[in-house]
């Protein structure tokens, strides 16, 4: 069984990012959008060293994209927003590497990943809300049992220290990871190492467990 990847999004404190980090975790969010609470914006006095940067976007202009991933050295650009599959192939065409959100609440709403075929290195399947993601709410997972595609997802949405038993109880080929964020934080924007550092332990001790 492979490990899923853990991220970490909405970070925006320098030593709370190299706690975090040190903890082992495989991706670090950086949101770059205005309305969010947990915007960031300045560039950080610490910036990740192992794990991989990801810059979150939505609905965002080319450049400003470009600029970002230029500045901060993003390792994946993470499109929040209605994002088409030709904005999505320019910026490939940049040689970004991509993650694609889309909000399900609907088995219909899975229709639309196809469109994002091999264009994306991962999805990105999250709660469906009035605003773009953040909602700390969880949708049903069993829906995406009937999704059919090739390209790896990542579950966001709602994550909170105690859904460790339902992370092991859900098993789809295309799992790749686990996106956490408003559930570990003590304030927007800051996260609670210890309940990330307990979260991994558990998540962590069940996949040695089903090896």
């Amino acid at each position: 069984m492979t490990p899923l990847s853990i991220k970490v999004c909405g970070m925006t404190e320098a030593e709370n990012i190299r706690e975090v980090e040190q903890l082992g975790v495989d991706m670090i969010g950086f949101i770059f959008y205005p309305k969010s609470p947990r915007c960031l914006c300045e560039l950080p006095d610490y910036l990740p060293v192992h794990a991989k940067r990801v810059g979150v976007f939505v609905n965002e202009n080319k450049e400003n994209i470009l600029m970002y991933a230029d500045r901060f050295a993003l390792d994946y650009i993470q499109l929040h927003g209605d994002e088409s599959p030709e904005y999505c192939r320019s910026l490939c065409n940049n040689g970004l590497h991509l993650i694609k959100a889309f909000s399900i609440s609907h088995p219909k709403d899975l229709m639309c990943t196809s469109a994002y075929k091999g264009l994306c290195d991962y999805y990105l399947f999250d709660t469906k809300t009035p605003q773009y993601g953040g909602s700390g709410n969880q949708f049903d997972w069993n829906l995406l049992y009937r999704y059919g595609g090739m390209t790896p997802f990542l579950l966001s949405g709602g994550i909170n220290p105690y859904s460790t038993k339902a992370i092991k109880e859900f098993h789809h080929p295309k799992l790749a990871g686990i996106d956490i964020n408003s559930r570990f934080e003590t304030v927007p924007g800051q996260k609670d190492v210890e309940r990330i550092k307990n979260f991994l332990q558990e998540i962590r001790n069940g996949e040695t467990a089903n090896k």
